[in-house]
Formats: C-alpha cells, sequence, structure tokens
C-alpha cells in the first residue's frame, strides 16, 4: 500500500490558486460530438476544431470565441468526407486545412470511402483538396488520421494509416492546391495508427507509428522532405515494456531540441508514459502512469509546452474520477496532475490543451458535458501571461512573418532577437512583420500600448 500511495502523491495536484476551470461548450449533437483532436488558433483570436461525429452524424467544423461562443461552419456528407479525426492546422495563406478518415469520391471496399484532405475557410466555405485512393491498388494511400504540418516549403506533409506499396499506410506532401505525392510507404516498419508529424529545426519530420517495428508495439521514425526514411526507436524493446508501448499521438519538440510524447500503454505500471528522445532515438522515460484507483491513466493525446517551460497534457481516464486530468510535467519528468474531469464538465480528453496567445490553456474532452455525453470545449487558467506566436516560426530574411496575439491594434515596434523589424498590423490579432536584414534566430517581441509581448518560442531564421 505505501508504494501505491506514493505513486499517488506523486501526482497530486499543488496549490491551485492561479487556476481557473470553465467548461466553455457543451456539444448536444446537431453542432457536433465527439470531438478527439486539438484546438488550433485562427488569425481572429477564436479556435477551430473538429467532431468525430455529429451534425448529420458524420462530423462538423466549428469555431469557438475565447468566451465560449460556438458556431458550425460545416456538416460531413460523405461526399465531402466523413468522421474528421484530426484537427486543423492554420496555413499560412489564412485558411484551415485537415483530414476525414473516411469519405470522398473513391472506395476502399466499405461504404465510407477512403478519406479526403480539405480546406476549410474562416468563414466555413469547404473545398475537397484530395480524395484517397485516387490511385491504382490506394498506393496514395486511404484513412488519413492525423492532422497535417506545413513545412518550411509551403507544403502540408501528413500520413495515412493504410494503403500504400504495402497496403500498411503513406507518408505524404499535397500542395495547398491539393496536388499529393507519396514521400514513403510504411510495411513492417510500422503500421496501425501513426501520428501526425513534426516539423524538427534540423528540417526533417517526425512522427509516431502505434504498431510494428521490432517488437510490434510501436515506434519513432524520422523521414526528410525528400523521403528518406529511418525508423529512431521500437517500443517495448525493454523487459516489461516499461519503456512504454503504442503511441497514439505526435511528437513535441520542446526548446532544448529533444522530441517528447506519450504512449497508451507499458511503463513500470503499465498505465503509460510520458518519455523523451534525442534527435538521434535515445529515449528515457519520464514519467509511468499507474492502473489503480486515483491515479491518471492512459495518455493518448500529445504535449504542449507551455511559456513557463514545462510540458502539458491529459491522460484519457484516471484521475479522481475516472474521466482523465489535465497534467503538468516538468523536462526532467516531475508530473502534476492540475485538473481531474469529473463528468459533468467533460470526460475523455484524447486530445492536447493548446496554449493560447492569451496565456490560457483550450481543450476538448471527447465525451462527458451533459445528458447527451457529446463531449465539450474547455479552458483552463494557471495564471501565464499573454504572448506572441507565429503561424510558422521560421523563414528567410526578407520573408513576411505571420504573428498571431491580442492588442495589436497601436504597436509601435517589431523586433526579430533585438533587430527592428517593418510590420503592417491587420487587426488586433494578427500582423505581419518582414524578417530584417541582420536578423538571428531567438524570441521576437511585439510593443504594444499595454506592453512588450514576447514569442513563445524562437523564430528560426534560415538561409
Amino acid at each position: 500500500m505505501g508504494f501505491v500511495v506514493f505513486l499517488l502523491f506523486s501526482a497530486t495536484a499543488i496549490g491551485s490558486t492561479a487556476r481557473t476551470f470553465k467548461t466553455l461548450a457543451k456539444f448536444d449533437g446537431t453542432n457536433g460530438t465527439g470531438p478527439m483532436a486539438a484546438l488550433v488558433q485562427g488569425r481572429d483570436g477564436n479556435f477551430y476544431g473538429t467532431t468525430y461525429g455529429g451534425g448529420t452524424h458524420i462530423g462538423t467544423v466549428f469555431k469557438i470565441t475565447p468566451a465560449g461562443k460556438l458556431t458550425k461552419l460545416v456538416t460531413f456528407n460523405t461526399n465531402n468526407g466523413a468522421y474528421p479525426y484530426a484537427g486543423l492546422v492554420l496555413a499560412s495563406d489564412g485558411n484551415l486545412y485537415g483530414t476525414a478518415e473516411r469519405g470522398g469520391a473513391n472506395g476502399c471496399g466499405g461504404a465510407m470511402h477512403c478519406g479526403t484532405v480539405f480546406k476549410i475557410t474562416p468563414a466555413g466555405k469547404l473545398t475537397t483538396l484530395y480524395n484517397f485512393c485516387s490511385k491504382t491498388n490506394c498506393e496514395d494511400g486511404w484513412y488519413p488520421e492525423s492532422e497535417l504540418v506545413e513545412g518550411t516549403d509551403g507544403n502540408l506533409y501528413g500520413t495515412t494509416t493504410a494503403g500504400g506499396t504495402y497496403d500498411s499506410g503513406t507518408i505524404y506532401r499535397i500542395t495547398l492546391s491539393g496536388k499529393l505525392a507519396t514521400l514513403y510507404s510504411f510495411s513492417d516498419d510500422g503500421s496501425a495508427f501513426k501520428s501526425g508529424l513534426v516539423q524538427a529545426t534540423d528540417g526533417s519530420f517526425y512522427g509516431t507509428t502505434w504498431a510494428e517495428g521490432t517488437s510490434g508495439m510501436g515506434t519513432v521514425f524520422r523521414i526528410t522532405p525528400s523521403g528518406d526514411f529511418a525508423t529512431l526507436y521500437s517500443f517495448c524493446s525493454r523487459q516489461g515494456c516499461v519503456d512504454g508501448r503504442s503511441p497514439r499521438a505526435g511528437l513535441l519538440q520542446a526548446g532544448d531540441g529533444n522530441f517528447y510524447g506519450t504512449t497508451t500503454g507499458g511503463g513500470t505500471y503499465g498505465g503509460g508514459t510520458v518519455f523523451k528522445i534525442t534527435p538521434g532515438g535515445t529515449l528515457t522515460t519520464l514519467h509511468s502512469f499507474c492502473v489503480q484507483a486515483g491515479c491518471p491513466v492512459y495518455p493518448w493525446a500529445a504535449l504542449t509546452q507551455g511559456t513557463d517551460g514545462n510540458l502539458y497534457g491529459t491522460t484519457s481516464a484516471g484521475g479522481a474520477n475516472p474521466d482523465g486530468v489535465i497534467f503538468t510535467i516538468t523536462l526532467a519528468g516531475k508530473l502534476t496532475v492540475l485538473y481531474s474531469f469529473d463528468g459533468s464538465d467533460g470526460a475523455e480528453p484524447y486530445a492536447k490543451p493548446i496554449q493560447a496567445t492569451n496565456g490560457i490553456f483550450y481543450g476538448t474532452a471527447a465525451a462527458g458535458g451533459s445528458v447527451h455525453n457529446y463531449g465539450v470545449v474547455y479552458s483552463f487558467s494557471i495564471g501565464l501571461g499573454p504572448f506572441v506566436t507565429f503561424v510558422r516560426d521560421s523563414g528567410k530574411v526578407g520573408w513576411r512573418a505571420e504573428i498571431l496575439g491580442q492588442g495589436f491594434t497601436g504597436t509601435t515596434a517589431v523586433s526579430f532577437n533585438g533587430t527592428s523589424a517593418a510590420f503592417n498590423v491587420i487587426s488586433d490579432t494578427y500582423l505581419t512583420a518582414t524578417v530584417p536584414d541582420g536578423a538571428t534566430t531567438g524570441p521576437v517581441t511585439v510593443t504594444t500600448p499595454k506592453g512588450v509581448l514576447k514569442s513563445n518560442v524562437p523564430f528560426r531564421v534560415i538561409e
């Protein structure tokens, strides 16, 4: 019993003076059900997301204000896609891009077809950019279950769960106009669910697979934009899977240059892990979740690095109630539970919380919230202050950097690591700045009437 008490103590919430949790919206079926993915902040300061079901029963795209006003932008109808499992990405053209797991023009032997890539404007105009299984034997892939990422080349990159040369899924590149190229087809180096990709500072993309690898329990991989692929780590490589197994979510490259992620199972106690992995493939388990009553358990979501330098995430179950938690963990591995869901305020948070530029975290829970049990959108404040961030956090001298924040009206200065830049205030939540001659990699600051706002991540000046 003393052993279990130690585990619970190490994950117990600490002082809560600055914490405020709010359920912002509850899904009712007509506006969606079962949000599985993280939100994304738009140029307008609002948040955009997807629900796996609802609307006409096959998913929606929605917008929600920081105050909680939710608007359904589109309902999927099979022809334009169905069951959008993944979230959206804000691209440099101001539009949002995403994937629908099923639906579209092409069949794969099932009634719901093979999935799509779509574009949606902030006003809600949806365009199908690509229908998977457009090539013979579905060599272009099908069932895109992961979110997209915009690369430094301006193209989008993503993964599919099935299809490709070996019917084990693919990694693909697609232009903003919808031209798709398959970069890699998985075989025994990764199958089942693939995470979304993250482009690292070295220019390569990193991700995870749910299964396969040396022990069949998932992998971490790297792929260059030209398609050079390498498996960096195979989970369950240590006795008893103490290093974790079956990662469901993608990776985060933190400020220290290492990648951080979660596994849904394995670890010392069987309830999943938080891990760190270097770009060279050396993995360290930072935390193992237990499966006893009261423990947070089964983290499905990726992690977010807050402006305090710590990582933030969720578990899909456990905590003071059996409905999941929000937690924070230091880069050294000290984990603290910040909030336990109780069903009425949400349950089963499968998505990471994002930190908006007002300093507050926002997220979704796939269930709970009302008699319908259809899920919620929530906010969670721990007293962190406002900041600025980027649509893309890298660019060449002379390129236009897109900066998101708040209170931009009346801005008097923008600088890149201390070098002044020409800028244009588009709205109170969005401005652009030209990367100046002499700029070096580092933080961007924006001087507003209410004070100086600093970026949460450095802007990387590339040659």
